[in-house]
C-alpha cells in the first residue's frame, strides 16, 4: 500500500490527472485579500482572560446562544489565583511588631549596629583615583570637543590612567601581611 502511493508523490498535479488553475488560485488568493478566514470546524472561539475560568462548550459551528444572566461558579475553576494590577502577594507589607508581640523572654526585633565610617583616604590614593578616571575622561573630552590630539594631551590621558591604575594595584594589600589571622576557618 505505501508502493502504490509513492509514485505519486513524485509527479506534478498534471501528471496525477488534476488540473491545476494558476490564475484561478490567484484570483482566489487576490479575492480574499483583507478578510479574516473562517476558524475551521470544532474550533472554540477566542475568549478574554477574564472568561478563561469559565467553562462552556460552545464551537464555532453553533449558533452562540445569548446568555440571560452571567452565572459564575461558587469557586473560581482551576488551581491558579490571578491578582489585579498592583494587588498581589508581593505588595503586603507586615505589620510593625509591637511590645505585646513578643514574650517575656523575647528580646525583641533586631536591629544591627551603624557599620564604621570608611577610613580616610591618603593624598597618593586619591591621585591614583584621579588619574585612572580623569585620564579617559580627558580623552573623551577631547574627541568631543574636537579638540586637537597633540602629544602632551595624549601622554597625560594615557599616563594618567596607566600611572593612577599602576599605583593602585601595587598599593593593595595582601593577606600575607597579617600574622595573628589564625587561617581560613571559624575562630572558637
Amino acid at each position: 500500500m505505501a508502493e502504490h502511493g509513492s509514485d505519486r508523490e513524485d509527479r506534478e498535479p498534471e501528471e496525477q490527472g488534476v488540473p491545476f488553475d494558476e490564475d484561478a488560485a490567484w484570483a482566489a488568493i487576490v479575492a480574499g485579500y483583507g478578510e479574516e478566514p473562517k476558524d475551521p470546524p470544532g474550533t472554540k472561539p477566542f475568549k478574554s482572560v477574564e472568561d478563561l475560568a469559565l467553562l462552556e462548550p460552545e464551537t464555532n459551528d453553533a449558533p452562540a446562544e445569548t446568555p440571560k444572566k452571567e452565572e459564575k461558579p461558587a469557586k473560581p475553576l482551576g488551581g491558579s489565583v490571578s491578582f489585579a494590577p498592583g494587588v498581589g502577594p508581593r505588595d503586603y507589607t507586615a505589620a510593625e511588631p509591637s511590645e505585646g508581640d513578643f514574650e517575656e523572654d523575647d528580646e525583641g526585633h533586631f536591629v544591627p549596629p551603624e557599620p564604621p565610617p570608611l577610613p580616610a583616604a591618603d593624598t597618593t590614593a586619591k591621585f591614583a583615583w584621579l588619574g585612572v578616571i580623569g585620564g579617559p575622561v580627558l580623552l573623551l573630552l577631547a574627541v568631543l570637543f574636537g579638540w586637537d590630539m597633540t602629544w602632551w594631551l595624549a601622554t597625560v590621558g594615557i599616563g594618567g590612567f596607566l600611572g593612577g591604575f599602576a599605583t593602585l594595584v601595587m598599593r593593595m594589600r595582601t593577606d600575607d601581611e597579617e600574622d595573628d589571622d589564625p587561617g581560613r576557618g571559624a575562630v572558637v
